[in-house]
């Protein structure tokens, strides 16, 4: 018995993991690709903007990082700090808690996924066992003397759907293991700008800024009061 004959008798669910092992390298590939992008190194652009932040204000800065044209979650994170600067540090805060919600929801898609792969492909190897296994006693039923070459169908199916199903899980674990890996070094840049921004702002006093303090106008009213009239 060949390999097309274990694969051609491993029953159905070795097909059901060949699909699942083609969603797990379809999955791999995009996720590495969107990492690659992700990935960019926003370094040099932090340190620009932290000195045209403390030069020019966050209007210039902000106009910087629209220049750079990154897509990574650092420059996002840039973008929406320097947005609400005008409105003061803590706006500019919470404007970028709410990017970074949003910045790691979409660096951490898909890994969530792969790691579900990663579970349920040794479950589905361990059906396909019990499936064969089944089919090895079942040829007891037909036969009191079975050959050699009906019980190796059923273990064939068996083996096989376990192998192919400890495959998988082991790509996807690996594989799952290495973009998470990934996703955290993009990640620590975004926290960087969390972290640094707001006191980049605090220590720039625009004119502009200067400029909305309003200002209080005193007046006196100096007119004595009236003398009562003489007798």
């Amino acid at each position: 018995m060949n390999v097309l004959d274990l694969i051609r008798h491993a029953g159905p669910l070795l097909w059901v993991l060949l699909a699942l092992s083609l969603f797990v390298v379809y999955l791999v590939v995009m996720r590495t690709l969107a990492l690659g992008r992700l990935g960019q190194d926003s370094g040099m652009l932090i340190e620009r903007v932290r000195a045209v932040t403390a030069e020019s204000g966050p209007e210039t800065a902000l106009r910087e990082v629209d220049t750079a044209g990154l897509a990574t979650p650092a420059a996002s994170l840039l973008r929406a700090g320097l947005s609400r600067a005008s409105f003061g540090p803590d706006a500019a805060q919470a404007s970028m808690n709410a990017a970074l919600l949003a910045e790691d929801a979409r660096t951490y898609a898909g890994l969530s996924t792969l790691g579900t792969c990663a579970q349920i492909a040794p479950l589905l190897g361990l059906l396909g066992t019990v499936f064969g296994m089944v089919n090895s006693f079942l040829v007891f039923s037909h036969t009191t003397a079975p050959t050699p070459s009906q019980l190796a169908q059923g273990i064939s199916e068996a083996l096989v759907n376990t192998a192919g199903g400890l495959i998988v899980a082991i790509i996807a674990y690996v594989a799952r293991n290495a973009l998470k890996a990934k996703a955290d070094r993009v990640m620590v840049q975004a926290e960087r700008v969390r972290e640094e921004l707001p006191s980049w702002l605090g220590r720039n006093t625009s004119p502009a800024a200067l400029q909305r303090v309003p200002e209080v106008a005193l007046s006196f009213d100096a007119s004595p009061a009236s003398a009562p009239a003489g007798d």
